[in-house]
């Protein structure tokens, strides 16, 4: 089963190393790894996918906890969430074909955004499975070259995944007396 933990982690140089040598010394596959600042200054968030187990997730959170920047762990898994992923492809677009791709495009709710004299480059946002659509369409048309961002998390509703200022001045306090 494929696990979404997203960690609040303090935005200090070596996290992303750290949070990194975890999984491969547990000898856990990252399927996708995303991070970006959140709403409260000096906090980032990260959006770890592994395909794994409970027992083996609950394990990996415990470890998340341990390592000094980490502030918080969740595993979205079983929660209802918002889940989205971005990819970039570009596409064959011989005169043939570009009407083709441009009605793929249109049906599939992606955006045009660079064209050139044989190639198309769109952008598709969206549940993974249907980003998984759109390339699956596409790859008859002929990817050239294609990127995706990996996946980005959020509860739905009116839960957030937060900290309070106390909380991470507590925790910055806590962990720094364990590394004296």
């Amino acid at each position: 089963m494929r696990h979404a933990l997203v960690a609040l982690v303090e935005d200090k140089p070596g996290v992303l190393n750290r949070v990194a040598s975890l999984f491969r010394r547990r000898a856990f596959n990252i399927e996708s790894l995303t991070v970006g600042h959140t709403e409260q200054k000096g906090i980032s968030r990260m959006t770890i996918v592994i395909d794994s187990d409970q027992t083996s997730t609950e394990r990996v959170m415990a470890h998340l906890y341990k390592l000094v920047n980490v502030l918080q762990v969740a595993d979205l898994a079983k929660a209802p969430s918002v889940n989205r992923d971005l990819a970039l492809i570009k596409v064959q677009a011989e005169k043939e074909t570009r009407a083709q791709l441009l009605r793929i495009a249109d049906e599939t709710g992606a955006q045009v955004v660079d064209s050139g004299e044989k190639t198309i480059t769109v952008e598709i946002t969206g549940e993974p499975d249907h980003v998984d659509s759109v390339i699956g369409r596409l790859q008859m048309l002929g990817i050239i070259e294609m990127v995706r961002t990996g996946l980005v998390s959020m509860v739905r509703g009116d839960e957030a995944l937060l900290l309070s200022e106390a909380h991470f001045d507590f925790n910055s306090e806590k962990k720094k007396e364990n590394q004296d």
